[in-house]
C-alpha cells in the first residue's frame, strides 16, 4: 500500500518517525513535506498535496491512503478535506481511527503531533491503515450524500437550508 504523508513543523518529528517505521512495515511512503523544520511554515499546501496524491492513486486503481499531521491535526484535516472526493478524519484513539475507515471510508487520517507520544500515534495510524471499509448500504448512502452536496450543493430529497 502507498501512503502519502504531510505535516507542518509541529508534526515533523512524528512524520519522520512514521516514514521510518511504516517503511520498515512494508508501506510505500510518499513524503509531501516539509523537508526541514520551519516554525513559520504553512501546512495547507503540504496536506493538500498529500490528499491529491491519494486521490490520484485511487483514481488509477492503486491501494493508497494518507496521513496529515500538525499540532492538533485539526487544520491539516480541514486542508485535506478541501480536495474534492477526499474524506479526511481526525483520529485520537483506536476507535476513531477504525470508525473513520469502517463507517466513513476515509482515505486520509489526521493526527495531532502534540497530542500523543510517537508510539501511541503510530498504533492509531496502524489501526487506520489496516481497517477496511464495511461497505454497508447505510454508510455508502451517507457518503454518497456528502459527495452529491460537494458537487451540486444539494442532496436529493433532503432539506438543505438555503437551497431551493
Amino acid at each position: 500500500m502507498r501512503v502519502h504523508i504531510a505535516t507542518d513543523h509541529a508534526g515533523l518529528e512524528m512524520s519522520r518517525f512514521f516514514v521510518e517505521k511504516l517503511t520498515e512495515a512494508g508501506y510505500e511512503m510518499v513524503d509531501h513535506g516539509p523537508a526541514e523544520y520551519d516554525a513559520l511554515d504553512d501546512y495547507p499546501s503540504f496536506c493538500i498535496n498529500a490528499a491529491l496524491g491519494v486521490k490520484k492513486d485511487r483514481e488509477q486503481g492503486l491501494d493508497s491512503l494518507g496521513i496529515v499531521l500538525g499540532g492538533s491535526g485539526n487544520g491539516e484535516q480541514m486542508a485535506a478535506n478541501k480536495v474534492e472526493g477526499i474524506r479526511a478524519a481526525l483520529a485520537w484513539n483506536h476507535d476513531t481511527a477504525a470508525l473513520a475507515r469502517e463507517h466513513n471510508n476515509a482515505q486520509v487520517v489526521a493526527i495531532g503531533g502534540r497530542q500523543h507520544s510517537l508510539e501511541e500515534a503510530l498504533e492509531i495510524i496502524k489501526v487506520f491503515l489496516t481497517t477496511e471499509w464495511t461497505n454497508e448500504e447505510r454508510h455508502a448512502r451517507r457518503i454518497a450524500q456528502m459527495g452529491e452536496y460537494e458537487t451540486t450543493g444539494a442532496i436529493a430529497g433532503k432539506q438543505i437550508d438555503g437551497v431551493n
